[in-house]
């Protein structure tokens, strides 16, 4: 019989408190117990909507049938089917707009948690397992891979399951993209990632760091080196500033810098080789989770009061409902419907306030949110030291302005076809270099389509 239990088994977690001023992992995963009985709540519907939300299309029924037996292994060889990185899209997929939003038991109550199952079964593979693949039989042929974030590593390694040679070029001194330098350590632990990329290394891929494609090497010295076909995967890491006064201030990070100091670099360590100022008053500028994560690290590294100012409500904001609850138990004020138009500085050209407007909502824009329109005379000042600005990424143009016949659209964002190749034969793209920042399972399922793509392309 199916648990019929209306909520969720709830996750546990850090004591806000106590997780405010720490690094550590703030959900820290379900027993072998709750997660049984958590998997008792799935119906095993015989047309489950849930895989036709999930872009890597994870058979989510068969697995979480196996977790409810018992049988976790089984569990995670029917998850790794489809989906070549578990622990990470358990962890920071938004399952709640995929796969979650399809499930019938979401219909008089809370769907069944099927990310929180995900990860479990990944964190016990990995803690009980942890074998890592075989390597299969080449087929000869040289694939390259730009960039090693959540697309690039599934593109290259279901290339590496079906035997080709594929080298993943990194422009970071450590593999992983945005999930080791973008995504802070108390939502993604680090190892888990290195985890994630010894098992690629394990299937013939080699991984090399400090390889600025572009730079380094050009796409064209990349063909001239036998590679027959590149995925580009090389994210959206260009950030996006306001143009308001004061903003070339000390104290005015791009969320990028910010959360690349924290969670590359290790600024909270005494022996970080890129520390940052010690705030006392932190704005974290937009709404989206990038300001979530920037507000929560600005806490952790010690800042009396940190704030969110958003110029759209509560309801308009994009971040994961989940991060929005996690950052309020932690002590993070949330200023909605604001907006910066000043930051204001002292005599030693570092900030000491965010002059902000208030704003109202008038009619949808082009985005179909309703327009947030200033109020005439509602100036205040924010008293600050610190802001952030996490207003959103563009991908950066270096391999755009160094590939011939590599066209973009008016965003910068390169184009590609049906099947993933850009306007250059043999180069294909997907991700955020495609799409504008987006999610990790998006990038995912871009990465998976990009490997078939190249696949038929080859064996044409």
């Amino acid at each position: 019989m199916a648990n019929m239990t209306l909520t969720k088994t709830p996750m546990p977690e850090q004591d806000p408190k106590v997780r405010a001023r720490n690094f550590e992992e703030v959900a820290l995963g379900y027993t072998a117990e709750q997660a049984m009985e958590e998997a008792g709540r799935c119906l095993g519907c015989k047309k489950p909507k849930c895989v036709e939300g999930c872009p890597v299309n994870v058979r989510i029924p068969e697995f979480i049938a196996k977790v409810a037996e018992g049988d976790f292994k089984a569990a995670y060889e029917i998850i790794t089917s489809t989906n070549a990185l578990p622990a990470l899209s358990g962890r920071v997929c938004p399952q709640e707009s995929q796969c979650e939003c399809k499930c019938v038991r979401g219909v008089k109550g809370e769907p069944v948690a099927i990310g929180r199952l995900e990860r479990f079964v990944a964190d016990w593979y990995r803690e009980n397992v942890n074998a890592m693949p075989e390597k299969a039989a080449s087929n000869g042929i040289k694939v390259a891979v730009v960039g090693s974030g959540p697309a690039g590593l599934t593109c290259a390694s279901d290339l590496a399951k079906k035997g080709y040679a594929v080298t993943v070029f990194e422009a970071l001194h450590t593999a992983g993209g945005v999930l080791v330098y973008g995504i802070p350590e108390f939502r993604l632990p680090k190892a888990i990632v290195a985890n994630e990329v010894q098992k690629l290394e394990a299937q013939g891929v080699e991984v090399m760091t400090n390889m600025v494609i572009g730079r380094v090497l050009s796409i064209d010295e990349l063909f001239e080196m036998g590679y027959q076909a590149v995925f580009v995967g090389s994210g959206a890491g260009l950030p996006m500033f306001m143009h308001i006064p004061g903003e070339a201030l000390k104290g005015v990070y791009s969320a990028n810098e910010y959360l690349t100091r924290t969670n590359l670099m290790k600024a909270y360590t005494e022996e970080a080789d890129t520390p940052i100022i010690q705030s006392k008053a932190v704005a974290v500028v937009g709404g989206g989770n990038v300001a979530m994560d920037g507000a929560r690290c600005a806490m952790r590294l010690g800042a009396d009061h940190v704030y969110i100012v958003y110029r759209r409500g509560e309801a308009e904001m994009p971040a994961r409902k989940e991060e929005q609850h996690h950052a309020k138990e932690e002590g993070i004020e949330f200023k909605t419907l604001c907006n910066p138009i000043e930051i204001l500085g002292d005599e030693n050209g570092r900030v000491c306030g965010m002059k902000c407007i208030r704003m109202e909502l008038g009619e949808p824009d082009a985005s179909g949110r309703r327009r947030p329109v200033e109020v005439p005379g509602s100036e205040f000042v924010l008293d600050v030291d610190t802001v952030i600005m996490a207003l959103g990424t563009s991908p950066n143009p270096l391999i755009r302005s160094t590939t011939p016949g590599l066209e973009t659209n008016k965003k910068g964002c390169l184009i590609v076809n049906e099947d993933e190749m850009t306007t250059r034969e043999g180069v294909f793209a997907g991700g955020d270099a495609v799409t504008g920042a987006a999610t990790v399972i998006l990038a995912m399922g871009a990465g998976k389509k990009g490997a078939a793509a190249i696949d038929a392309y080859l064996q044409k």
